[in-house]
């Protein structure tokens, strides 16, 4: 798929593709990936030390979906839900095999997904989303503010969707050209260059309603985009020093993720209460 195909809007001035060269920096992928099954086992042995009783954290704050990035599924999210889940955090998985198909389709599915969250835990939701998974979280929190209380986003390139890798490119256009042999669930030339990618990507640029707490998180070492286009003005921004790949998978990360759902869920309460007072006044 050439860069003609992608729609010249998902690139606006200012924001840059990642150079060729950039994917290396995914090698740190190894590291992060070690650091991760290092924390692990760590974990593992901390769990066992812990008394019985006190084993599992109360989990009395806003469940949390995590929304994995394009090709990618609920299974590269793993280790950031037992990370979250060690912490008191209910987590729920997006139900994606893999996120390929049409981002309206998919914002769709999210929605419902949040809608049956909300109704069983009785309380709003926060999204956590990887590249693309956050940018799904930022659309959905425009339009159900009733049902989202925030949203973290790792390396998700809100502010320029074009500005990714070539290597990207290319795996959408494998998806459109399964697209146009006939193959259903898959993202068609609308979803990168027509209306569904305008409408998706519009959506993202929207402001957000009050009441929903936003952080973002990037890395200058991001080799898939570019890292400016991570950054929404309107988010508190967060620098992490993981590859693109890696934000799922390394602790430090995680920590940063944590950090976030807990900040915004303070915020949260307190807004609640406000309201509360202002109601009783």
């Amino acid at each position: 798929m050439s860069d003609s195909t992608i729609g010249a809007f998902l690139l606006p001035p200012g924001y840059r593709r990642p150079p060729a060269a950039a994917m290396l920096r995914e090698g740190f992928l190894v590291g992060e990936a070690g650091r991760c099954a290092v924390h692990s086992i760590s974990e593992r042995r901390a769990r066992r030390s812990r008394p019985y009783a006190g084993a599992t954290p109360a989990r009395d704050a806003d469940p949390v979906l995590l929304v994995p990035g394009f090709l990618a599924g609920d299974y590269s999210l793993r280790v950031l839900s037992s990370t979250l889940r060690g912490a008191g955090l209910r987590t729920y998985r997006a139900h994606m095999t893999a996120n390929v198909g049409c981002t309206l389709n998919a914002a769709a599915m999210l929605e419902a997904r949040l809608e049956s969250i909300a109704t069983k835990r009785g309380s709003r939701v926060q999204i956590v989303g990887h590249s693309l998974g956050g940018m799904l979280a930022r659309g959905i929190a425009v339009r159900r503010p009733d049902l989202v209380s925030g949203i973290v986003t790792m390396g998700s390139p809100m502010m320029a969707p074009g500005a990714h890798h070539i290597a990207l490119t290319a795996g959408a256009g494998a998806l459109v050209g399964l697209s146009r042999a006939g193959i259903p669930g898959v993202m068609s030339e609308e979803c990168v260059s027509g209306g569904c990618a305008r409408t998706s990507f519009e959506e993202c640029r929207l402001p957000l309603p009050e009441g929903v707490g936003f952080t973002a998180i990037y890395s200058r070492r991001d080799g898939i985009v570019d890292w400016r286009a991570c950054i929404d003005p309107i988010a508190r921004a967060v620098e992490v020093k993981a590859s693109h790949i890696g934000m799922a998978v390394d602790p430090r990360v995680h920590a940063q993720v944590l950090s976030a759902l807990q900040r915004q869920q303070v915020a949260a309460v307190a807004s609640v209460l406000e309201v509360d007072r202002g109601v009783g006044a």
